[in-house]
């Protein structure tokens, strides 16, 4: 990593974390475990796996990191502990594929908030891209309103405007370390899933599927996506969830079957094809 430049550094931190979160939306259906309970554990497992590590890395100095996040780090926590518990709600009212869809509009929605609050201005290209981006989002919104899918897409696009913020405000406070308010967030996860959880049991299966999905899909990414924006910017960061949008259906697709509407697969195609079309303009021009 030392002999890497910002650019490299960032891109490969982003590129590792999503990597490793593409099983996710599987390893969520195969579970067996109600709603809250799953995000109890999504919390508690990577917040003490990550808080290990932490204190490993900063020895005496972690409380010193910890209180040194600042305002952004507090509004990090609430923003980060929201879009852990509306990404689960939205996987579970509705398709994966329309799930990771919407949560690929974070690149298009951290370009706006970027522009808003960090006075990092959007180009022509960009504001085209985001004007497509949301017509395919309201052309896939209709058909699921028909399959009753509404909800969790909603629910999906509230995630999508979450990472984006995580990501501003991550790139905002480039020189803090943010790492210690993402392990504060899973913490608030776990806390506020602990009223409403039926059992803390896990049974068959579960017992494997919920600690290796809450240690390889949330706490070893988590902590990658919340250093990656202090090398690049907030909306490139995002555009590597792209991969998640394309590879995490086809898992869930392969695996069990849940296949999704003509209508999402071509607004999905739509809203991938003009990131993409859009990143490569961007980095081509660089």
């Amino acid at each position: 990593m030392k002999n890497l430049n910002s650019q490299q550094k960032g891109s490969l931190l982003a590129f590792i974390a999503v990597m490793f979160i593409t099983p996710d939306s599987l390893f969520i259906r195969l579970s067996n475990i109600e709603t809250w309970g799953l995000l109890f554990y999504r919390g508690a497992i990577p917040f003490f796996v990550v808080l290990i590590g932490l204190l490993f890395f900063y020895k005496k100095k972690f409380f010193r990191a910890l209180l040194n996040i600042g305002y952004p780090g507090i509004f990090y926590v609430f923003s980060f502990s929201a879009c852990n518990i509306t990404f689960i709600i939205s996987i579970q009212n509705t398709n994966v594929a329309n799930t990771l869809i919407m949560i690929a509009m974070a690149p298009m929605l951290s370009a706006v908030l970027g522009a808003i609050f960090l006075k990092e201005m959007p180009d022509f290209k960009t504001w085209i891209a985001i004007f497509i981006t949301l017509f395919a989002v309201t052309y896939i919104f209709f058909d699921s309103i028909e399959l009753g899918n509404f909800y969790g897409d909603i629910f999906g696009l509230i995630t999508a405007f979450g990472l984006a913020c995580n990501a501003v405000l991550a790139r905002f406070a480039k020189d803090r370390d943010l790492v210690p308010s993402a392990v504060i967030g899973k913490l608030c996860v776990a806390i506020f899933a602990f009223f409403f959880v039926d059992s803390f049991v896990l049974v068959n299966s579960d017992i494997i599927i919920v600690p290796l999905m809450c240690i390889m899909c949330v706490a070893i990414p988590f902590v990658m996506v919340t250093i990656a924006p202090r090398f690049i910017p907030a909306e490139e960061v995002n555009l590597f969830f792209l991969l998640e949008t394309v590879i995490g259906p086809i898992w869930v697709w392969f695996i069990i079957k849940e296949q999704p509407s003509m209508e999402v697969l071509q607004g999905g195609m739509v809203i991938i094809t003009t990131i993409a079309i859009h990143s490569y303009l961007k980095l081509k021009k660089a």
